[in-house]
């Protein structure tokens, strides 16, 4: 009987790692699980990485097949939370849009740059001819939400964060659900950060939360209609397309949020071809040039994967 109350203890353990809270809209499917599980195992990434002073990391990866009348969940580690490096510029983005739809201000309303904000050196997708930013520079709303999404821009991310206010950010957050997901940081030294943010921990979120993020954009349930549609149309512009992208189907239409820094590289979208119709949200502590081959391996395994599903 001890032994029998031990097997089912770890294979419940094992199944509540692998099964996270999900939200209501989606069903998990145990063959997707099964299928996607062997893939991070055929690419040797369903381990624990040593990420420096961060400590021991894992992969956090969601997937939900939308091809049926039923949105289908399968992840590895998807409620692991992780430090999603410029992902979190999505959050940034809906805020400032919910902000736009509510009349607090207009999408061409002049910002100017304050100077601690202006901390990009060289441009983050560089063919973008767009220049860097600089303090005193005045630009308007809409410029800064393109710039941050689609070139990755810190200082226009650090201008938005200003704009919309890191505790409203967070409360569009909470609002849904997505508790421990939160945006504490700007981009960035500590030092430089405002009053009360010198010592918090660093913004954190997870594959699941990514996922529905995603999955309330494509349902136009993200805020309202508008705010989600403006989003996905930021999304769909997005000019690095060197991870998950380089894996799909050229014909794809992918709109995705990507990010890089250190010890983590990132990729989290929509992926559409007319045919099928699936959300991806893979966050990897691993530095971007040991994991720009497995991004493309991994989105090449999975589109293949949602097609026979």
């Amino acid at each position: 009987m001890h032994r029998l109350f031990l097997f089912l203890l770890m294979m419940f353990s094992i199944a509540g790692a692998q099964t996270p809270q999900l939200p209501p809209a989606f069903v998990p499917d145990t063959s997707l699980a099964r299928r996607l599980n062997g893939i991070v195992d055929s690419l040797g990434i369903n381990k624990d990485y040593d990420v420096g002073e961060d400590g021991i990391e894992q992969i956090s990866l969601a997937l939900v097949d939308l091809s049926g009348p039923t949105p289908r969940f399968a992840g590895v580690h998807a409620d692991n939370f992780i430090y999603p490096a410029s992902v979190y510029k999505m959050y940034v983005a809906a805020e400032i849009l919910h902000q736009v739809s509510t009349g607090a201000y207009s999408l061409t309303r002049p910002v100017v740059v304050r100077p601690i904000n202006a901390v990009d050196r060289s441009r983050e997708v560089a063919s973008d001819p767009r220049p860097l930013l600089q303090g005193g520079d005045t630009v308007t709303v809409n410029y800064l939400l393109d710039l941050m999404i689609t070139r990755s821009d810190n200082s226009a991310a650090n201008c938005l964060i200003d704009l919309a206010g890191r505790e409203n950010i967070n409360a569009m957050l909470q609002s849904y659900g997505w508790h421990g997901s939160e945006v504490t940081r700007k981009f960035l030294k500590r030092a430089n950060e405002d009053p009360g943010y010198e010592k918090i921990r660093s913004t954190e979120t997870c594959a699941l939360h990514a996922a529905e993020f995603m999955y309330r954009i494509q349902t136009r349930q993200l805020v309202n209609p508008w705010v989600s549609q403006q989003l996905q149309a930021l999304l769909g512009r997005q000019l690095d397309n060197t991870k998950l992208a380089t894996g799909l189907p050229p014909q794809a239409m992918f709109y995705h949020k990507t990010g890089w820094y250190a010890y983590w590289t990132h990729d989290v979208g929509i992926v559409d071809d007319g045919s099928r119709r699936y959300i991806v949200a893979c966050f990897l502590p691993i530095p971007e040039e040991a994991a720009l081959p497995i991004m493309k391996e991994l989105g090449r395994r999975i589109d293949a994967l949602i097609s026979k599903h």
